[in-house]
């Protein structure tokens, strides 16, 4: 049985040993960062208010790390572990106020490492990752002003909802579960209108940048993530075949979860208060967004990529041990930790052991020596710096992170060609057959691509 006294060096020990773990395996096992961690910094050395794919806050919180930390990869999967365990930091706080009990808040945070988006995947810093904090945040502080009505916590949902928009426009699903539960519980809360809407007002506010951002660059994130989705490709089978599989693999995802949330409880039998307001909450936010997303792939014949559904499960412990609190045998408690240390440790050793074995990935990438090659052959050929790279993320973003005068990327030249002047060292990495017509300076290859040299002799 755990004492009272200790639950929270408990929870801060698991945070602290969360993010160490984290940070450190892939720091050792990775000879390159990430495909999307790249990206995003990428992104973040020509910093805009949105970007071809995505909403820019990764790409702002990337280069915030890369002017205080540089070309250190610990430091990006530092970054990505303070992401998730701030979210779980304040799922332990909206537990703690939910559930009334600091034993179920903690173990409501430890079940979560049965599901592997809050560990086997966290190392690569993305728009995915770069939503969790404000996805609990948005619910904490949205609680706490319905049932406090503080102006305090109504800013602080504005500003939170508005980030995690600017990371991910998926974040509009917690939104509009959220919206859904205020407006049918209209007559409980009505006191909180006027607050709300200073919420809605300060939100919309801080996304205006972005909002003309996406008016002057015809909306292209939004048929970026039409496109990923196969929404483009109108096929019926898609509309049964692609909610199927979507909810084919929640069912897998979730299976480690309730194998340890099924060590705790004696009966499988509950009962659902629907008069409840904290339980009808908990299934708003858990269980709202999933059913929007599903009846958009229906209505639509989306495609439900895996990695999207990152932020829709970090409160599941919490629903969880709302419906089977009186169920729950914590004499149980000792296998419960068994299973979450068996999760817990499994997750690096596994993530560790891909990494090591399989040198076909993407973190196996010899960026730094691309770079290093690179760079002397400039230095042969040139007397400026490299201010530009063009080129994709990935080869490009590779060059942007690892040379020494950390130059601006730029995807291609189209409506670009101000941005470059004759004193500026410029690089173009692409198709090699392509380049080697084409290039007016001078040409190399490093496989697979080419690199074209445009620099002042």
């Amino acid at each position: 049985m755990i004492q009272k006294k200790n639950i929270n060096k408990l929870f801060f020990l698991f945070l602290f040993t969360h993010l160490l773990m984290w940070t450190l395996i892939p720091t050792y096992s990775n000879i390159n960062l990430p495909l999307d961690t790249i990206e995003a910094l990428a992104w973040g050395s020509n910093l805009d208010w949105g970007f071809n794919k995505h909403p820019p806050f990764s790409a702002f919180a990337a280069e915030i790390f890369y002017n205080i930390f540089g070309r250190n990869d610990w430091a990006y999967y530092l970054l990505s572990q303070i992401f998730v365990i701030t979210s779980f930091y304040f799922i332990w706080k909206f537990s703690n106020l939910i559930l009334e009990n600091k034993v179920h808040s903690l173990l409501a945070v430890l079940i979560l490492s049965g599901i592997y988006f809050y560990n086997f995947t966290t190392p690569e810093f993305n728009v995915n990752v770069s939503q969790l904090p404000f996805w609990a945040l948005t619910i904490y502080f949205f609680w706490k002003g319905l049932n406090f009505n503080k102006k305090i916590d109504w800013i602080f949902l504005g500003i939170f909802s508005a980030l995690g928009f600017l990371s991910k426009y998926l974040f509009i699903f917690i939104l509009l579960s959220l919206f859904i539960f205020f407006v049918l519980n209209f007559r409980s809360y009505r006191k909180s209108v006027k607050n709300y809407s200073l919420s809605i007002l300060i939100s919309l506010s801080l996304l205006i940048p972005h909002i003309f951002w996406l008016f002057e660059n015809n909306f292209v994130t939004i048929f970026y993530g039409l496109n990923r989705s196969g929404i483009v490709d109108f096929n019926l089978i898609n509309h049964f075949k692609n909610p199927f599989f979507f909810l084919f693999k929640q069912i897998i995802i979730l299976i480690p979860f309730l194998i340890m949330a099924f060590t705790l409880i004696k009966k499988l039998k509950f009962k659902i208060n629907t008069n409840d307001k904290k339980t009808l909450f908990l299934i708003s936010i858990n269980f709202v967004p999933i059913i929007l997303l599903l009846l958009t792939s229906i209505l639509t014949g989306a495609e439900i990529r895996t990695m999207w559904m990152t932020p829709f499960y970090l409160f599941f412990g919490t629903l969880f041990f709302l419906v089977f609190k009186e169920k729950i045998e914590l004499k149980k408690i000792k296998n419960f930790y068994y299973i979450f240390l068996f999760f817990f440790i499994l997750s690096p050793v596994a993530y560790l052991g891909v990494s090591l074995t399989d040198e076909t990935k993407r973190t196996d990438y010899p960026g730094k020596e691309i770079a290093r090659l690179v760079q002397n052959k400039w230095d042969d050929n040139f007397i400026n710096e490299i201010k530009i790279v063009v080129g994709d993320e990935w080869s490009a973003g590779n060059l942007s992170y690892h040379l020494n005068s950390r130059p601006t990327w730029i995807n291609d030249l189209k409506n670009n060609t101000s941005k470059i002047t004759k004193e500026q060292g410029v690089i173009y990495t692409g198709n090699p057959e392509v380049l080697k017509k084409i290039c007016p300076g001078v040409f190399g290859t490093i496989r697979p691509n080419g690199y074209c040299m445009i620099g002042r002799r």
